[in-house]
């Protein structure tokens, strides 16, 4: 795996190596405001499988897009009122929103099911990356199962992905919130950093998770 120490060079030079990558089907792990994300083109099939095998991430635990900026996430969710709610008030920011799966998404992203989660970070390198890159489809840079990676020591079990763009430790250092609303009630699938009480504040009530949580990270 190649490391790239951002820190050494340009936000925009940065990015165009990482662009290179993605734009022959390799995968990424790069910063973002809560933890590190491994990513890829989300129209490769073939990279996004081999995020699964570097992760040996179970088939049904889905990838979410990451988006350099706010509108166009939310063009992934036409009509959606919670979404853009969500939107105008965290994002850019730590919080994972769940809509139905546009058609032109392939379901090989999302594990076969018929939503998507969306993510826009707060952390200039990763929107700058994802400006140069398109969206990519993304999920937690760790092995399945172990914690997530924050940059605040080297891990030596990171997935094996093909460029490793190293900014250091994470802001929040904690991963995202995750709300469904994708049904008619909004849905908290994982409390991270926003809390239940912030999101209740925009969305009023908001159902709470009877079982375990569906993971989007780890």
């Amino acid at each position: 795996m190649r490391v790239v120490e951002a820190k050494g060079g340009t936000a925009a030079l940065v990015a165009e190596m990482a662009a290179r990558v993605v734009a022959r089907g390799g995968t990424l792990i790069f910063p973002t405001d809560t933890v590190y994300g491994i990513g890829c083109d989300p129209v490769r099939s073939s990279a996004v499988a081999r995020i699964f095998a570097l992760k040996n991430r179970p088939a049904h635990k889905p990838l979410s897009l990451h988006f350099a900026s706010v509108e166009e996430m939310l063009e992934y969710a036409p009509g959606n009122a919670f979404a853009r709610e969500l939107a105008d008030s965290f994002l850019p920011g730590p919080l994972t929103t769940i809509v139905q799966r546009p058609g032109h998404v392939d379901a090989s992203v999302t594990a076969g099911a018929a939503t998507l989660g969306l993510r826009v970070p707060k952390h200039g390198l990763c929107r700058t990356i994802l400006e140069r890159c398109g969206p990519l489809a993304a999920t937690s840079a760790n092995l399945s199962g172990l914690p997530a990676y924050t940059g605040d020591s080297f891990a030596t079990e990171l997935p094996d992905a093909d460029l490793f763009v190293d900014d250091g430790p994470t802001p929040l250092g904690a991963e995202s919130t995750i709300v469904d609303v994708s049904g008619s009630v909004p849905r908290l699938v994982r409390e991270g950093a926003i809390s239940v009480d912030m999101l209740e504040h925009v969305l009023g009530r908001i159902e709470r998770p009877a079982g375990p949580a569906r993971e989007l990270g780890r």
